[in-house]
């Protein structure tokens, strides 16, 4: 007598959601770097900016910049969350969404040009590394939250430094000295 036929299994909907969640948590297995994860965790933020590019066409959008931020912080908490308990360790190193979701904080208000992304990815970086205060404190807190929140800290030291350099660049004119020398 043949066995009946097997039936089709389907992903049940919980485990999908975690596998979802974990995909975007360590940004598609970025997070998996054996070195520097966190930076690797934050290339993805360069592309979400081109995906964001019609809302930083124009200086005077910074306010609807700010809420898709604030929107896209808010959506690595969950995430995150889910991921650290999934790995069982508090801001497990391959857990990277707070990484390039909060990065567009960094860059409210400002051009998107090649010089201006780079820019912003370096400082970026050095701020999540420094944890300037309160940004090391607050990583205490539970959960998604404590994950998040020193990497909004990092990001807005970074706006600040990016708004300062953007604004030293333009009234130095530099621009124009190293077109004037160079051609470029």
């Amino acid at each position: 007598m043949a066995a009946p036929p097997a039936r089709e299994r389907r992903p049940r909907p919980n485990h999908m959601r975690a596998k979802i969640m974990l995909a975007l948590a360590t940004a598609g297995g970025l997070g998996y770097a054996p070195v520097a994860s966190g930076t690797f965790g934050t290339l993805p933020g360069l592309l979400l900016m081109l995906a964001l590019a019609p809302l930083w066409r124009e200086p005077r959008l910074w306010p609807w910049q700010a809420l898709a931020a604030l929107a896209l912080a808010l959506l690595a908490i969950p995430i995150c969350g889910a991921a650290e308990r999934h790995f069982q360790n508090k801001d497990d190193g391959r857990i990277v969404a707070d990484e390039y979701l909060t990065f567009p904080i960094g860059l409210l208000g400002l051009p998107l040009t090649g010089p201006v992304l780079l820019l912003a990815f370096l400082t970026n970086r050095i701020m999540d590394i420094l944890k300037p205060p309160p940004a090391r404190r607050l990583q205490s807190c539970h959960g998604g939250l404590g994950i998040v929140i020193d990497d909004c800290i990092a990001a807005f030291y970074s706006l600040w430094l990016n708004h300062l350099i953007w604004r030293l660049w333009h009234l130095l004119r530099i621009d124009e000295i190293i077109h004037s020398h160079t051609g470029l």
